[in-house]
């Protein structure tokens, strides 16, 4: 069951749009770097410097619907990044928010797997080469905020493809995650430690990847652009350690880790910038 929900992540409602809050947007799809098409909204503001924001599984562009039956496996927390959005675009940013494969109204990609970065790097790509290619963007500074899968996302098409970071200003990772350490913290909340040889077993039938793949350290080594590392300290789904080992991974001078204490659910590390969005606006700002 963890497996197949990791593997085949039910996707989430849209339940909000940037209007909601005051923004002007435009609906816009682009291609990943394999072609599959992706939705996302483009937020406009007077400058020229751009955020870029993906999501965490299986959420989408907009957030994620916790607080609703059906899915409130996150302590039924809804997390809702319009907020946030409103503060970048008040900051002076234009922002581009945008569904992964199999997420939100984005097409299916790869059968319908999430394979938590490993085939969606792509998307990161694509999501880089849009911004490039219209006419009143392709001249913008560009940020990068990746969160979780989307995090982990970013990091491996930077090994991959190095070179289309080339001029990115800087980025903020939301709790990446590993894979080892999210599967043994989910069996041993299920009372069940002992499955991680089934779990390994069936997340490898299912999606052709083995557990240790999901290994963020090594992508964390392709990560030479200014970066800040944002975590729940006590999150109850991952290690403290593990997130450690990711940042340290980071060759990248400029960096900085961003511990978020009072809490053990995972879902505030989401919602906290829309909550507190003072240090997102520093750290781009510190960056321009």
């Amino acid at each position: 069951m963890v497996a197949r929900g990791l593997a085949f992540p039910e996707r989430t409602p849209i339940l909000k749009r940037p209007d909601s809050v005051g923004l002007d947007y435009e609906d816009i799809f682009f291609p990943a770097l394999d072609g599959t098409v992706l939705e996302g909204w483009l937020i406009p503001a007077d400058s020229e410097r751009v955020v870029i924001c993906n999501h965490f599984g299986p959420a989408n562009r907009q957030g994620y619907p916790g607080h609703l039956e059906g899915w409130n496996s996150s302590n039924g927390v809804e997390v809702d990044f319009l907020p946030k959005y409103k503060a970048l675009h008040e900051a002076g940013y234009n922002v581009l928010a945008y569904d992964l494969r199999n997420h939100g109204l984005s097409s299916a990609g790869a059968g319908g797997i999430c394979a938590t970065g490993l085939i969606e790097w792509r998307d990161v790509i694509g999501s880089l080469r849009y911004i490039r290619s219209r006419p009143d963007t392709k001249d913008m500074a560009i940020s990068l905020q990746s969160m979780c899968i989307g995090a982990d996302s970013t990091f491996v098409a930077m090994a991959h493809r190095p070179a289309e970071f080339d001029g990115v200003r800087s980025m903020i990772a939301i709790q990446p995650l590993t894979g080892r350490s999210f599967a043994e913290r989910a069996l041993e909340a299920m009372g069940a430690p002992e499955a991680i040889g089934h779990f390994e077993t069936a997340i490898q039938l299912l999606t052709s990847f083995t557990v240790d793949d999901y290994d963020m350290t090594r992508y964390a080594t392709a990560v030479t652009i200014p970066t800040l590392v944002v975590q729940v300290r006590d999150d109850l789904m991952t290690r403290e350690a593990d997130v450690q080992a990711i940042y340290d991974a980071i060759p990248a001078v400029d960096k900085e880790m961003f511990w978020i204490g009072d809490t053990s659910i995972r879902h505030h590390g989401y919602t906290y910038f829309a909550e507190h969005p003072e240090k997102m606006i520093d750290w781009y700002n510190t960056h321009p």
